[in-house]
């Protein structure tokens, strides 16, 4: 089933609670927008993608509620919608840009009825959706290509179907990968502090039956010095125009790991991901999560840090365009200089839409 999908009982916004897997498998049924709000927060639903899919049925969702009596009572209601969702996580930029992309469609069509308007907002949702499935699969073409037929890999985080609507960005590199006879063996980092690599990337990986060992974060270094790995994969969160990348903490030492030992570093997302309004990756604002997802590590039932210690647990960090080998996105193959191949990206998405 999808990541995120509309459930027109109800209705609902239908995603899977990535928080319980990979004990358990379950479905969550958001009936409100708050709830919506709420999954992204607590990471019910995370994932740059998946998290912009979320936020568009979010909308969709807000404007099938609404009291509005008219059309225009009820564009000013989603205009308040929109703000309420992106402030949720400020990091991944896919958020806004779901929300963006609804807002600017549907202005462009003069409705004659709030119900005719609230089914443009929900058609979109689906549209936006069915679309994140399609770039995935191109993505995941032109990443596989970078491969060789025998290729041990280090993936941070991730970025599976779980991250995305369905197939994935960087993991979803590795599914098609498989899919084509490559024999690929994946190093899955843990990705600390919530686990996401050996939670739910090793999770989708068994699903697939494709090779992996867990890693920890720090033994990255030590596989990519021995020789044993042909690249590293990683999705993004926001990219800045000059090819400056935010994504899960622990990417840029990966990156400079990558880069001393002369193996090449793939970023792979969507152009959705990239912004352009952000000329480097110092205007990406950073999220700063609970300090107690990383005070909570157990060992044997018993906290590993003494008591009343203070954190600092920073969602996310830069790793400098100069680092990354090549991005893989659905325009294809984007190398150096940055400025110039993610400018050329982006116009050519603008051209074809």
């Amino acid at each position: 089933m999808p990541t995120v999908s509309w459930d027109p009982r109800g209705p609902s916004v239908q995603m899977i609670d990535q928080r319980l897997i990979p004990n358990q498998v379950k479905t969550l049924q958001l009936t409100s927008i708050e709830e919506v709000i709420e999954a992204i927060q607590t990471m019910a639903v995370r994932g740059a993608p998946a998290i912009g899919a979320a936020a568009a049925f979010g909308l969709a969702l807000a404007a099938e509620q609404s009291q509005a009596e008219t059309v225009d009572a009820l564009r000013d209601e989603l205009t308040e919608s929109c703000e309420m969702i992106a402030r949720a996580r400020p990091t991944a930029v896919n958020l806004r840009w779901a929300l963006d992309r609804i807002l600017r469609k549907t202005a462009e069509v003069r409705y004659q009825s709030v119900a005719e308007f609230q089914a443009a907002v929900l058609a979109e949702a689906e549209a936006l959706a069915e679309d994140d499935v399609r770039i995935n699969r191109r993505m995941a073409e032109f990443g596989a290509a970078e491969l060789p037929d025998r290729a041990t890999v280090i993936h941070h985080c991730n970025t599976g179907a779980l991250a995305t609507v369905d197939h994935g960005t960087a993991l979803g590199v590795v599914f098609t990968a498989h899919e084509q006879g490559k024999q690929i063996h994946v190093l899955v980092d843990e990705t600390r502090p919530r686990l996401q690599g050996s939670r739910l990337t090793a999770w989708e990986l068994q699903q697939a039956g494709i090779p992996f060992d867990i890693i920890t974060d720090n033994a990255a270094g030590y596989f990519l010095a021995s020789g044993e790995v042909d690249a590293v994969l990683v999705g993004a969160d926001r990219v800045a125009a000059n090819g400056d990348v935010a994504n899960k903490i622990g990417t840029y030492m990966l990156a400079l790991a990558a880069q001393a030992n002369n193996v090449p570093f793939y970023c792979v997302a969507p152009t959705s991901t990239f912004d352009p309004a952000a000329a480097t990756g110092d205007e990406i604002p950073i999220e700063e999560r609970d300090p107690a997802e990383v005070l909570g590590l157990a060992l044997l039932g018993q906290p590993v840090s003494p008591a009343d210690c203070s954190a600092r647990n920073p969602a996310f960090d830069i790793t400098p365009h100069r680092l990354v080998t090549a991005f893989v996105t659905e325009q294809g193959i984007l190398r150096p200089p940055f400025t110039d191949s993610i400018l050329q990206a982006l116009q050519s998405k603008d051209d074809q839409q």
